[in-house]
């Protein structure tokens, strides 16, 4: 598809825009990190590092980011497992209800957050009679991340078809030896992402935590809801949140460099 000059050039400058508006507000939390000024002031009068070595040795974020990767990864892991299979079962079996189970799967990701909070938090308490903590809170995280999971492996089951598989097992490979040899590589690249998805979701999750966590329990977008205002703890939220920012890159990285490998993995087949 050929452009015009004019057209490329409104094109480059819309687009400068949209990355200007997206990234200008993580440019200032990263500078109001180093702001001497506790209230942000604008311009900042100085620039200090002292807020790091702070942030460093605050044991509230230091406890809070521990508890949110815990949940975060357990969460995960269960929405791998779960998802998959069940992205499997949707997409090679037939049967009656398929299509119900498929929207029951993925109505999670579609309610309101308080929704979903106020009804796992009254399920835990009064049907099933577990107080809230750790447990209930890997759950509830666990409950919509399987969804990403399960969208992005039926997508991918979807394009490649059965084919390969079939062939696998008339080859005598087992059903296990055939999504080990054939099925889980194919997918590797769309597991990957939902993986990096749900792991985001969980990670910043505020409100279905806020009713799920119980007490004593504290994740990190909850403890930078608590201290953001206050005037002692606020420039750690920032310096917290800059390395949140820095730290962020990396996973994708990662992950960009993984579906390139796929995709010349393919290539070369």
């Amino acid at each position: 598809m050929t452009f015009s000059p004019a057209t490329r050039v409104l094109l480059r400058a819309f687009t400068g825009l949209v990355l200007l508006f997206v990234y200008a507000p993580l440019a200032l939390v990263v500078l109001n990190s180093f702001n001497t000024s506790r209230t942000f002031e604008w311009p900042p009068p100085g620039f200090t590092t002292r807020w790091w070595s702070a942030a460093v040795e605050s044991d509230g974020a230091r406890n809070a980011i521990v508890v949110s990767l815990e949940v975060a990864v357990m969460a995960t892991v269960i929405a791998l497992v779960l998802g998959t299979m069940a992205a499997l079962a949707l997409q090679r079996f037939r049967f009656f209800g398929r299509d119900t189970v498929s929207l029951l799967i993925i109505l999670p990701i579609a309610l309101p957050g308080v929704v979903t909070g106020i009804a796992l938090a009254n399920a835990f308490l009064t049907m099933f009679g577990i107080q809230l903590g750790m447990l209930t809170l890997v759950v509830s995280h666990a409950t919509f991340c399987i969804v990403t999971v399960f969208n992005n492996a039926i997508a991918r089951l979807r394009r490649l078809g059965g084919n390969l598989e079939e062939a696998s097992m008339d080859l005598g490979a087992g059903t296990f030896r055939t999504f080990w040899s054939i099925t889980l590589p194919m997918m590797r690249s769309a597991l990957l992402a939902g993986a990096l998805l749900s792991f985001a979701l969980s990670f910043d999750e505020i409100i279905v935590t806020t009713f799920t966590a119980g007490q004593g329990i504290q994740t990190l977008p909850i403890w930078i809801y608590q201290n953001l205002f206050r005037p002692n703890q606020a420039p750690v939220v920032n310096v917290v949140a800059a390395a949140l920012i820095v730290l962020s890159v990396i996973p994708i990285w990662v992950s960009q460099k993984l579906a390139g490998t796929d995709e010349s993995v393919a290539a070369a087949r």
